[in-house]
């Protein structure tokens, strides 16, 4: 960071203009540096007592040590590295920016009083978050509130992921009725500091600590214009543009991104097939758009959706693509269509980017959210949880992940001659799928048709492939070939694998240039 920034700050010692050679806290360092940050001369820092009496610890003098490695500082609660004050007979630690506060800190960009500097022993609850603190305090004594000395500079305004709106610090909530967090789910005290959305009729309020935990979902807002201004550029239509209108002002014909004909709108299917959606890859039972020169179909809704949007999973723009071959980062589907990319890192699928981080859902009694640090297992499925988290029941132990989450509700397959529902309680003590004939774990999720009593595994149902078009090419890396290949569901006859010398049947994989290399996804000498 430029010496400049630093010059317009004064050393937390001396109050002198910071010149020469300086030491920063490095959590300080991490945020915004502002008038609360911890920053002192090296000779300030030189010349800092050895020894002190803090009325926090009165039984014994503190001396002061230096750590390379992390410690916990008894009082803020947080972990430190560098010079701090400790008593080692009672292993009682206090870091240097603690153990010497400021006696004023004043930013009216985030309170329009200063805060005075108030030392007890005791512990209070901080006005600004509505958790504990201890010993040191910060008083207003204008509007008669108490908080942490963090709490002096959280910010008025953030633009949080998981919400459409920008929302607002308060410390306390008139004219509500009791509120849940939104992010943990546990009651809001509305006399106490909160996160709130002003939007006339969104009651959406939140903890401070459980808003601000993660650093990637929340972005500081400097004024009420920036908030209008982040609408403004958060959408932007995949409808290059409307051609035709009916007298509802629907678009009736559109030129999409996605596509270099014209699509049309219908109300159904000209012909009873069961054609999916070039976006979602799920079967098109409302109201489409079509083209009328090649088969290709969109949900209305699908084709609506914007090309430019904030997704909850991070405070950032998602940009939609079009693919004929990509793996979604959170079901973990190999599929075709619509993904949204998030941040360069991740590809979601549609079916994926349509769930909200806050959802109810038909095999849960309660409702569901999207935890970050989830960890356990899926009950769907029972697969373990990693990396990203999963949508978990505030009330009960019960998760899912987004692969179970999205599986269609509904599914027609050979099996069967009616469609399959998606089913989530199973009273039997011994099952089996019906495709695979091996055994079937009643407590995990399954498709049936309760008329013929058949039953099956979700991957039996759908294949390793189920989102996948027809005839799509995938690169040759995918599959160790020197070749692109090509995706077939079925193929003609009963070709022989050229890996394992069986017949292949099903999801067929076949080389796109002349060697003639075909092989079955399945083959036991393919295993990827």
């Amino acid at each position: 960071m430029a010496i400049d920034v630093f010059k317009r700050f004064s050393c937390s010692w001396c109050h002198e203009p910071l010149t020469d050679a300086i030491y920063v806290c490095f959590d300080c360092l991490l945020k915004k540096v502002s008038t609360d940050s911890f920053i002192i001369h090296k000779k300030c820092l030189d010349e800092l007592p050895t020894e002190i009496d803090h009325l926090t610890h009165r039984l014994h003098t503190l001396i002061l040590n230096r750590s390379d490695s992390d410690y916990l500082c008894n009082l803020c609660q947080k972990q430190h590295s560098g010079p701090y004050y400790g008593c080692s007979l009672c292993h009682f630690n206090i870091n240097v920016e603690c153990a010497w506060p400021r006696s004023t800190v004043e930013d009216r960009s985030h309170h329009q009083h200063p805060f005075t500097l108030l030392r007890r022993q005791y512990s209070f609850i901080c006005d600004a978050c509505g958790t504990e603190g201890n010993c040191i305090s910060y008083i207003c004594s204008t509007c008669s509130l108490m908080v942490h000395k963090d709490c002096t500079s959280l910010p008025r305004i953030i633009k949080f992921s998981r919400h459409d709106h920008c929302i607002f610090h308060k410390y306390f909530l008139k004219d509500l009725t009791r509120q849940d967090c939104k992010i943990c789910f546990n009651e809001v005290k509305l006399d106490r500091g909160s996160y709130s959305c002003r939007k006339p009729g969104c009651n959406y309020v939140v903890h401070v600590n459980c808003v601000l935990e993660d650093e990637r979902l929340y972005k500081v807002i400097e004024d009420e214009k920036q908030c209008e201004e982040l609408e403004e550029k958060s959408m932007q239509s995949s409808i290059i543009r409307v051609i035709e209108v009916n007298e509802a002002g629907e678009a009736t014909k559109i030129q999409h991104f996605s596509h270099q004909h014209c699509l049309v709108l219908a109300d159904k299917m000209e012909e009873e097939i069961d054609r999916k959606c070039d976006g979602c890859m799920l079967r098109i039972s409302n109201i489409l758009y079509y083209c009328s020169e090649c088969p290709f179909f969109l949900h209305k809704t699908c084709a609506e959706l914007p090309r430019i949007k904030q997704h909850w999973f991070r405070q950032t723009n998602a940009t939609l693509n079009f693919d004929s071959f990509l793996r979604c980062d959170f079901c973990h589907q190999y599929g075709s269509g619509f993904f949204y990319k998030i941040r360069e890192y991740w590809d979601m699928c549609l079916r994926c980017a349509k769930v909200a981080d806050i959802i109810e859902c038909e095999g849960h009694q309660h409702f569901l959210f999207f935890d970050f640090k989830y960890r356990e297992k899926c009950n769907g499925c029972g697969a373990n949880i990693i990396g990203k988290g999963a949508f978990r029941c505030g009330k009960c132990r019960f998760a899912l992940d987004f692969g179970c989450l999205t599986l269609p509700h509904s599914v027609l397959h050979k099996i069967d001659e009616h469609k399959l529902k998606h089913t989530y309680h199973d009273d039997k003590e011994q099952s089996y799928c019906d495709i695979c004939e091996q055994y079937r774990d009643p407590s995990f999720w399954y498709y049936s048709c309760s008329i013929c009593d058949t039953s099956a595994h979700p991957e039996c149902v759908f294949g390793q492939f189920p989102f996948l078009n027809d005839g799509v090419t995938i690169p040759p890396y995918y599959f160790n070939h020197h070749h692109a290949l090509k995706f077939f569901r079925k193929v003609e006859g009963f070709p022989e694998c050229s890996r394992c010398g069986k017949f292949c049947q099903e999801e067929i994989l076949k080389c796109k240039s002349t060697c003639s290399y075909i092989f079955h996804y399945k083959c036991p000498r393919g295993q990827y």
